[in-house]
């Protein structure tokens, strides 16, 4: 009953709370159009022809591989409204698809779609929803701190990848996916240029609009997804007044090892193939979309459409500088690290005067 209480009094059940979000959000969509009208601009002035906002480009290059932070941005996102951090998302990611490989090789080549797509659903998020378990348990059992814990875990989780592949590449030694991975319909839905849909690879984008749409329904219209932003708001006034804390952050690490685990099984569809440094670096780009789009890394605050838009917004910094700047790539990695400490930098500052002007309010 207190919990119920204390859940009503959450500030985003307020109508009038979740303009801070939406305000947010709509810089965000600013920023995307500014980003976009900066590359064009640079496009036209580079002598060379500017393929930045050509429609597949767009798509499959912007649009797709931004589908994969997004959807790992998600279950970040809902770490860091707790106040926590998960740094082995990209081992998650890489280790959920080599699971997931290694069993879809080991069904037989006439094997039926329903099998090898049942497989792959299922391997995959599930290796990733064990290894969130484990973050969780060892933050909350062990009382640790959450940078310490996923920093160890990120090595281990790369390590068991690593030692668990007898082979480099999946797949390979002359044998390959199942040939129900390889049909036409497998083609549109992932990895292959499909021959319909205008060269738009269908099934990363419609994953990434579910969990996005999932994670919205969650944070802002349950109990559940309001339970986040009170832990991450106020700990110990979240634990006094009813709140089981430690089953709500074993629940987000689960939430964060799931999400990284269903982005491993669309890139692993979408490729067709995994190897054993797939994903590396990704935990810096994931926090970075979480971050700029809106997350606080002092926890509280964060939402779905703001990490889609975050991932959108590092996506198209990565295709920018190479597709119209014809900069080397190395830049884009200056570049996410700057708009971290920047997004971060922000946030703080409103902080500061938005503190300063309630205490403006309670001395008047």
């Amino acid at each position: 009953m207190a919990s119920a209480v204390v859940v009503e009094e959450l500030p985003l059940t307020k109508k009038s709370q979740f303009k801070v979000p939406r305000l947010q959000e709509a810089g965000l969509l600013v920023v995307i159009f500014i980003l976009g009208l900066t590359f064009t601009i640079a496009g036209f002035t580079s002598g060379k022809q500017n393929a930045f906002l050509n429609l597949p480009n767009l798509l499959n290059s912007v649009a797709t591989p931004a589908s994969v932070y997004a959807i790992m941005a998600v279950g970040v996102t809902c770490v860091i409204i707790t106040g926590g951090i998960d740094i082995s998302v990209g081992s998650i990611f890489a280790l959920s698809q080599l699971g997931a490989a290694y069993f879809l090789q080991e069904l037989p080549n006439d094997a039926p779609a329903w099998k090898v797509l049942g497989v792959a659903i299922l391997v995959g998020p599930g290796i990733g929803l064990l290894c969130g378990l484990l973050n969780g348990a060892l933050v909350t059992g062990l009382r640790m701190h959450p940078f310490i814990v996923t920093l160890g875990t990120l090595s281990i989780f790369r390590g068991i990848a690593n030692v668990t592949t007898r082979i480099k590449t999946l797949p390979s030694q002359g044998r390959t996916l199942p040939s129900a991975y390889t049909t036409e319909l497998f083609q549109r839905l992932f990895f292959k240029e499909p021959n319909g849909a205008g060269g738009v690879r269908v099934m990363p984008l419609v994953m990434t609009v579910i969990v996005v749409l999932i994670g919205w329904f969650y944070l802002r219209l349950t109990i559940g997804g309001r339970e986040l932003y009170a832990v991450g708001g106020n700990e110990e006034a979240a634990r006094f007044s009813g709140l089981r804390v430690k089953l709500i952050k074993l629940r987000v690490y689960a939430i964060s090892g799931l999400a990284a685990g269903v982005a491993g099984f669309v890139s692993l569809g979408r490729f067709g193939t995994v190897s054993t440094n797939t994903g590396t670096g990704y935990e810096l780009t994931v926090i970075a979309a979480a971050v700029v789009g809106g997350a606080s890394l002092t926890g509280g605050r964060g939402t779905a459409l703001g990490a889609l838009l975050g991932a959108l917004i590092i996506r198209m910094i990565e295709s920018g500088i190479y597709t119209p700047l014809h900069w080397p790539q190395e830049y884009s990695q200056i570049i996410i690290g700057s708009a971290i400490i920047v997004a971060v930098a922000v946030d703080r500052l409103s902080e500061f005067f938005r503190d300063r002007r309630l205490k403006r309010i309670g001395r008047g």
